[in-house]
C-alpha cells in the first residue's frame, strides 16, 4: 500500500490534535503516512522529504506546527504539492500560528484550516484527490449526507425537549 497523503507535524506533542487526520484517511480507507519533522529542529529532513514527496506517491501534504509554525510553508517552498497547514494552540491562543502559516509570500501558497483543525484538514485533501476518483468523491458525498442526517436527527431530538415559552 502506497501512501496517498502524508500527515507531519513539528513534535510528537502535536499528535492529539493531528490524530483527528489520521483517523479520518482511515475511515475513509485513504493510505496515509504520519511522520514528525521540525522546520528548525530538522531541516535537512523536511527539505529531502519535500523534494522525495510527489516521487513517493504523496498527492497531498497536511504539515500541523505551533508557535512559529514555519514547517507548512517551508515544505510549500520545496514542492509542487498541496500543502494544507495546520496552526496548533501551542501558544498565544494558536494565532502565532495561523498567522504564520496564512501569511505566505506570493507563490508558496500554503491552504490552512482553523487551529486545530486536522479533521478539516483531512476533508479537504480528500476533496482535492477525489476530484480525479469517483470511489472517493462517493465516499465523500455519503461522508457529508452522514453529517446532515446527524443535524436532522439532533433537531428530532430537540423537538421533544419541552419549555414554558419555547414555540417549536
Amino acid at each position: 500500500m502506497t501512501a496517498l497523503v502524508s500527515i507531519i507535524m513539528g513534535s510528537t506533542s502535536d499528535l492529539q490534535v493531528m490524530e483527528k487526520a489520521a483517523v479520518f484517511f482511515n475511515t475513509m480507507e485513504i493510505p496515509f503516512e504520519m511522520n514528525a519533522l521540525s522546520a528548525h529542529r530538522t531541516p535537512e529532513a523536511v527539505e529531502r522529504y519535500a523534494n522525495d514527496a510527489a516521487g513517493r506517491g504523496i498527492k497531498v501534504i497536511i504539515a500541523g506546527a505551533g508557535m512559529a509554525a514555519h514547517l507548512p510553508g517551508v515544505i510549500a517552498a520545496m514542492t509542487p504539492l498541496p500543502v494544507i497547514g495546520v496552526p496548533i494552540n501551542a501558544t498565544l491562543d494558536g494565532m502565532d500560528a495561523l498567522l504564520a502559516m496564512v501569511q505566505m509570500p506570493p507563490g508558496i501558497p500554503v491552504a490552512t484550516v482553523a487551529i486545530n483543525g486536522a479533521l478539516n484538514a483531512a476533508i479537504l485533501a480528500a476533496q482535492m484527490m477525489a476530484t480525479g476518483n469517483e470511489i472517493l468523491f462517493d465516499k465523500l458525498i455519503n461522508y457529508k449526507m452522514e453529517l446532515k442526517e446527524k443535524i436532522e436527527k439532533a433537531n428530532s431530538e430537540l423537538a421533544k425537549i419541552s419549555y414554558q415559552y419555547k414555540t417549536n
